[in-house]
């Protein structure tokens, strides 16, 4: 494939993932044809205190279920039971609710056996997938120090009985704050596409803009928006920003295809930009 055929040839992207999540993303457009521009809008980080995950997981065996809903998550667990020398008998006896296939993947290299995959990626489709599995049961949520709340209030209301705790947080990373901003005031340098995996992506784009609310509309001339999903275009609804691409499939693969399917509208971006 010529890169004059591809896809998306000539089209700018900004992907906004964590730094070390970026790149199966960035891969997956570039092979596509994609200028892909990266800059983070998101950062993971430890928890301030590890002390309630590891106090969670040293009771691993008292629990029913296992939640994950993001590989962040699987990887702080796989990270405390190294360090806390958990071996893998006391897993054995729980079962795990994967919010997604990469959330799953990531939990299954990791040696747990995972029950249960919703079919739609998204917390409400998590506790749909566990109704009737749940009454009476103990329920581990391992997630961000803030997310919604939809998982633990309605499993509770389902009889379960919910520990949450902090696996890591998510924060603003202040080093991308002149570089967006420089990104996104030069028509020339701006891109035609700026990609969201996540609310928390969302909410961070424009605070590193430099704004509670939606940041001056010149900034987003020639623009289009993806999302990975309905949660994530509600939070840009939110904020007053439009949503012109979503994912059918709620995942990095289900996004770049729907940014390929919108390739004729992408194409007349490109047209008046150029």
């Amino acid at each position: 494939m010529s890169a004059s055929s591809s896809p998306l040839a000539g089209i700018r992207i900004l992907v906004g993932r964590a730094r070390h999540q970026a790149s199966a993303l960035s891969a997956g457009l570039k092979q596509l044809g994609a200028d892909v521009v990266e800059i983070p809008f998101i950062e993971i980080r430890p928890p301030r205190s590890y002390t309630p995950l590891d106090s969670a997981l040293k009771r691993i065996a008292d629990y029913d279920w296992l939640i994950l809903t993001s590989v962040n998550g699987v990887t702080a667990v796989a990270s405390r039971l190294k360090r806390l020398k958990i071996k893998s008998e006391p897993l054995r006896s729980v079962q795990v609710a994967a919010i997604g296939p990469s959330t799953r993947d990531a939990a299954e290299k990791l040696g747990l056996s995972v029950a249960i995959v919703p079919r739609q990626y998204i917390a409400e489709s998590v506790v749909e997938s566990l109704r009737g599995n749940v009454e009476g049961k103990r329920v581990l949520l391992a997630r961000a120090k803030v997310a919604r709340d939809v998982i633990p209030r309605e499993l509770r209301k389902l009889g379960a009985k919910v520990d949450v705790v902090e696996a890591y947080e998510t924060v603003t990373p202040k080093s991308s704050q002149q570089k967006i901003r420089a990104l996104m005031k030069n028509p020339k340098l701006r891109p035609h596409i700026v990609t969201f995996t996540s609310s928390s992506t969302v909410r961070n784009f424009v605070q590193l803009l430099g704004g509670r609310g939606r940041p001056p509309h010149t900034l987003f001339d020639g623009v289009q928006f993806a999302s990975i999903g309905p949660i994530t275009s509600a939070t840009l609804r939110e904020l007053g920003m439009p949503v012109h691409i979503e994912a059918r499939e709620y995942t990095i693969p289900g996004l770049i295809q729907a940014i390929v399917d919108g390739r004729n509208a992408l194409g007349q971006v490109n047209e008046t930009r150029n």
